[in-house]
């Protein structure tokens, strides 16, 4: 903006320069302005909870092929009281050992009101995934020890409301440890012939923006 303002020529130079400057300062006085609301109100990262996964398969075949399918509950709950949030974009999916082991299920988007919840249960599989040998193996003998460990992720991006104004977008990342017993159904509750639910007691997610 400023060379274009330096190769106006003539009399009408000093007029240009103005006008130049006086964009110039109200977008720092817009940018300042954004700047305190941002820091009197200090927006809270959104909370998450898995509150329970449903496992209705979960099957390790060679070679190393991992056929699964879930169906988690997620809730979410904005702590602030004066800004809202918009889910432009989140997909949720299963990851062992930081291998991604299930397509990613996308959630609709939506807006999230202040102190407000939602709660999401989307069906999360992958069909015949490979898997790292090495994984594999851990999976194997976590299977035999009766606990397998997985992390449920939720990734998108967010939108924060403060009245009017709606700020640019944000990358969310969300991490849930899902602690799963396979070989205990009785540690689960049945809700079909092959499905079981397994309650993990509200286990609190790490979050990231």
């Amino acid at each position: 903006m400023s060379k274009d303002c330096e190769n106006h020529g003539g009399g009408g130079g000093g007029t240009v320069s103005r006008i130049c400057g006086a964009i110039i300062g109200l977008i720092i006085i817009v940018l300042i302005a954004i700047l305190l609301v941002w820091l009197i109100l200090r927006p809270t990262k959104p909370r998450f909870i898995l509150q329970d996964a449903t496992v209705y398969a979960f099957n390790l075949s060679q070679p190393n092929l991992l056929s699964s399918n879930f169906q988690v509950t997620l809730a979410s709950r904005n702590p602030n009281s004066k800004i809202g949030i918009y889910y432009d974009r989140l997909h949720v999916y299963a990851t062992y050992r930081n291998q991604q082991i299930t397509l990613r299920t996308a959630i609709p988007p939506t807006y999230q009101g202040h102190k407000e919840g939602n709660v999401w249960s989307p069906f999360i599989y992958g069909d015949a995934v490979s898997v790292a040998p090495f994984n594999a193996m851990a999976l194997d003998d976590e299977q035999n020890g009766g606990l397998v460990s997985l992390i449920i992720r939720a990734d998108g991006r967010v939108r924060w409301k403060v009245g009017t104004l709606i700020t640019g977008k944000y990358h969310l990342h969300v991490r849930c440890p899902a602690y799963i017993n396979l070989n205990d159904k009785a540690a689960g509750v049945h809700v079909g012939e092959n499905a079981v639910k397994m309650v993990t007691d509200a286990a609190k997610c790490s979050v990231n923006v």
